[in-house]
């Protein structure tokens, strides 16, 4: 392997591991709006775990098709 090829797979490496990290951010902020939601009455339990449920899901096809 070449220098150019370890660094280009460094750089993918770092840019998959940001991707992951910002949404599990956004994953994070989805979750703690949907609880406030609840929280506040706006929603039943029903609803906020379906909403829950929708992010945990698109947390692990992000998480799955990172490869």
């Amino acid at each position: 392997m070449t220098d150019d090829a370890a660094a280009d797979d460094d750089s993918a490496a770092a840019e998959q591991a940001a991707d992951i990290d910002d949404a599990v951010a956004q994953f994070l902020s989805d979750v703690d709006a949907a609880h406030d939601d609840y929280d506040r009455g706006y929603t039943d339990a029903d609803a906020t775990l379906a909403v829950v449920m929708n992010h945990v899901e698109t947390l692990r096809d992000i998480h799955e098709n990172r490869d």
